[in-house]
Formats: C-alpha cells, sequence, structure tokens
C-alpha cells in the first residue's frame, strides 16, 4: 500500500513529513544512484520527469516496516480546498496518560513541527472534557492535527 499526497515540492514535503511521522526518505532501489537512473533504466524518458525529480527522494518510509509508504506527487495545481481527509499524529499518549503530560508532548511536537515548516491553525484546550490538540498546516497548506 501506498498513500499518494499532491504537492508542489516534492523535497520540501519529504523533508517535513519525515520528520512529523518519523518516516526517512525511501533510498533508490538496488544497484542505482538515484531514482532518476532508476526511472532511466526503466524506460521513463526524461522529458517525463519535472526538473529535479529523481535527484532526490519524493518518497518516505517507515523505517520499521510497519507504516504505508508516502510518495510526493508533483502536480501543477494549488491546493484548492481543506483536505477531505488528514494525519492525525498522536503523540500525548491517550487519554490513560494524565492531561497536563499530554499537553506537554503536544507541545513539544508542535514546537518541533513549527520549526520545520507547519503552521498553527489553532489549539484545542478543553479541560473539561480531556482534550488537548493542535490542528496545523503542513508547508504546502494540507491540514493536520496533534494529539
Amino acid at each position: 500500500m501506498q498513500l499518494t499526497i499532491d504537492c508542489a515540492d516534492p523535497q520540501r514535503m519529504v523533508a517535513f513529513w519525515a520528520k512529523a511521522l518519523g518516516y526517512v526518505p525511501e533510498p533508490a532501489p538496488d544497484g542505482y544512484a538515484t531514482w532518476r537512473a532508476y526511472w532511466a533504466a526503466m524506460g521513463v524518458p526524461d522529458e517525463e520527469l519535472p526538473a529535479g525529480a529523481g535527484d532526490v527522494p519524493e518518497s518516505i518510509i517507515d523505517p520499521a516496516g510497519r507504516g504505508p509508504k508516502v510518495w510526493f506527487q508533483q502536480v501543477p495545481e494549488q491546493k484548492a480546498a481543506k483536505n477531505r481527509w488528514h494525519f492525525d499524529l498522536k503523540v500525548g499518549g491517550g487519554r490513560d496518560v494524565p492531561l497536563d503530560v499530554r499537553t506537554q508532548r503536544v507541545d513539544g511536537a508542535v514546537e518541533r513541527l513549527v520549526t520545520a515548516g507547519a503552521t498553527v491553525l489553532r489549539i484545542k484546550d478543553e479541560p473539561a472534557t480531556g482534550l488537548y490538540a493542535a490542528a496545523m498546516q503542513d508547508p504546502e497548506g494540507n491540514e493536520f492535527d496533534v494529539v
């Protein structure tokens, strides 16, 4: 299984989401120095690859092998509306963890992700229901939550 995300700048998205998900850039297949070399060997003409495509990875993988591969597909159009789905980065530890500890964990992840290029949309701080989360956007405006 592979999750494909349309974007304008695959390399920027690889760098951000690898950090956000704890993934690593996918190495080129064995025997190939780069993805471009691999695609050339597969017969993909250079004119079908965007400038810079294949020189650096455009996908990320879970180093533990549990999660799906995520491929960032370069497309010409910009994001136009709210996502129909999004990532929930579960860093807090769940409802069994005290709210103050979850809050610290979420805030730490938010700070790290802002440094990596994310934007905070809003903080959801609802002590009466035990909810503390951040709604955020990645560098290209895709929404995700940190809980």
